[in-house]
């Protein structure tokens, strides 16, 4: 039998542990809700899942790097998307195994610019299998299974610059009967083929009609700028310097045209050009380069990030954003679908205007000068 004294620390022993249990539940509240808070929090950041984006080298055009990286970096930033950027060096190896990385990584939404068709399918079949999500960005994969194509009209731009080299020969009584050479894009990027669809549609008529000849057609592997430059040599050489004018498919490759004149000391001919670079635009100011084609990237890294944020949140795309079809050779792909735009020297002031270059880009050292008599 307990004493009197026994009872009442047996009675003040049950008190505190009634009371340490009440305080304990209390906390395991306050736990409770400040966990569910954050993984309410972490719930609303995890809505989007990650995307990845795979560049493909900085040798066809430096407009990855300095362009669509940091476009598309900072659209994923403000939208509160996990990202990862890669470029792949021009080796379809690397692609495909950044690619699978990626997907390892936690990424849901692939948006690929492709090396080739081949590789860009195999990449595609794979993240299919896994329930990922494609965008083919700038290039359409021929032959794959992306969900969507964010690009500009491809053959427009190669009309734009088959009637941009036509002007140019006609400006200022050219000859009667120009020769020509074209130097086409890479034979496995499509986008080269369609600029060369677009050009050909201007030129083929002329040279049916014998209003014009085509001394020399030949594709750049890999868009190398040096290939180019070794390629329109021979053109030159083949020809006895007899060129009129050059339908370049992009400003690396009108540059290692003008490049191969220059040495001869032969003078200046039209010569086209795309992606109007700060080196094209400066060939332009010094009349090296008779236009190139101004693709306004900032549009086309808007409409791939907005696609490609709509798929990470497992969102519908905005109404009225794809706007077109593109065919992959086996089906029609959903597409958003860009206008490109002339640029000669009447008009250069477009791409500052729109910050797509920097005049501290383009109008340095001799072309300080030209900028000034341009009106830039």
């Amino acid at each position: 039998m307990r004493s009197p004294i026994s009872r009442r620390w047996l009675m003040i022993a049950s008190s505190l542990c009634a009371l340490s249990l009440v305080v304990a539940a209390c906390g395991g509240s306050d736990s409770s809700s400040s966990s569910s808070g954050s993984s309410s929090s972490s719930s609303s950041s995890a809505k989007a899942d990650k995307v990845a984006v795979l560049l493909p080298d900085t040798k066809s055009s430096v407009r990855w790097e300095t362009a669509d990286r940091p476009l598309l970096q900072q659209a994923f930033k403000a939208a509160g998307v996990p990202v990862e950027i890669q470029n792949a060096q021009g080796d379809k190896s690397t692609q495909q195994q950044q690619a699978e990385q990626a997907i390892t990584n936690g990424a849901k939404v692939l948006l690929l610019v492709n090396l080739d068709s081949g590789s860009g399918a195999a990449i595609e079949a794979n993240a299919k299998s896994q329930g990922v999500k494609v965008i083919d960005y700038d290039r359409l994969t021929l032959g794959g299974s992306a969900d969507y194509y964010v690009s500009f009209d491809n053959v427009a731009v190669g009309k734009l610059q088959g009637q941009g080299l036509v002007d140019c020969l006609q400006k200022g009584g050219g000859p009667a009967k120009p020769k020509i050479a074209e130097l086409n894009g890479s034979p496995t990027d499509n986008n080269a083929t369609l600029f060369a669809q677009g050009y050909n549609s201007v030129l083929n008529p002329l040279y049916k009609a014998g209003k014009a000849t085509k001394v020399a057609d030949q594709s750049v592997p890999d868009w190398d700028n040096q290939k180019a430059l070794t390629i329109f040599e021979q053109m030159l050489q083949k020809e006895s310097n007899k060129i009129d004018g050059v339908l370049a498919a992009n400003d690396g490759l009108g540059n290692a045209a003008i490049s191969a004149i220059k040495a001869r000391k032969l003078k200046q001919i039209p010569v086209t050009g795309q992606d109007a670079t700060a080196e094209g635009i400066q060939n332009i100011l010094a009349g090296d380069q008779c236009m190139t084609v101004y693709k306004a990237i900032k549009q086309e890294a808007d409409a791939a990030s907005k696609l490609a944020i709509a798929l990470s949140k497992k969102q519908s795309p905005a109404a009225g954003l794809v706007n077109g079809k593109s065919d992959d050779t086996k089906r029609q792909v959903p597409s958003v679908l860009l206008k490109p735009q002339a640029i000669t020297k009447d008009n250069v002031n477009v791409v500052f205007d729109d910050g797509f270059l920097k005049k501290s880009d383009v109008c340095t050292g001799k072309y300080a000068q030209l900028c000034t008599a341009a009106g830039v």
